[in-house]
């Protein structure tokens, strides 16, 4: 009786072992992909706003030759860097204060919609204002937006093509 107890335990014993050696290797190679994951480049917040700004400027001169299809690109991209720094950008205080753009960037793509150009210009002052409050509420009050008065994109005719 003595030695099956003794020969189950033993069984026991050894059948622990693996389980622990996987527990291990899991570890090593958990430990292993989280460094590789906090080495992988994010965008810095400067980053996000100045492609935001690209796509500002570029918008402006969309909405005056109404080519709404490219406003219509822009205002999203826009949109989806403003995400992309709610996702990315969570530990800085001015993430928590960029949803204030929504409404203005809803009432720009509200007049792209509707192809209207004095409500679009009237929509992107509001933007641009609503840029400016966020920089003064996050004490970036030194970085002003303004809207653009030369077109420094020389590369890109935004002139529509065809039918909008």
């Amino acid at each position: 009786m003595k030695q099956t107890i003794l020969i189950g335990l033993t069984l026991l014993v050894f059948s622990c072992n693996p389980s622990t050696q996987n527990e291990q290797l899991l570890q090593t190679k958990v430990d292993s992909l989280e460094k590789k994951l906090s080495d992988i480049y994010k965008p810095g917040f400067g980053e996000f706003m100045s492609n935001i700004q690209a796509h500002h400027a570029k918008l402006w001169f969309a909405g005056q030759n109404q080519n709404w299809k490219l406003c219509d690109f822009e205002i999203h991209e826009i949109m989806e860097s403003v995400a992309d720094i709610q996702k990315y950008q969570t530990e800085r205080k001015e993430s928590a204060m960029i949803k204030m753009i929504n409404p203005a960037m809803d009432s720009v793509n509200e007049a792209i919609q509707k192809k209207d150009p004095a409500l679009f210009k009237t929509s992107y002052i509001l933007l641009t204002t609503t840029c400016n409050n966020c920089h003064h509420a996050v004490q970036f009050d030194f970085n002003v937006v303004k809207i653009p008065d030369t077109q420094s994109f020389r590369n890109q005719d935004f002139k529509a093509v065809g039918k909008q």
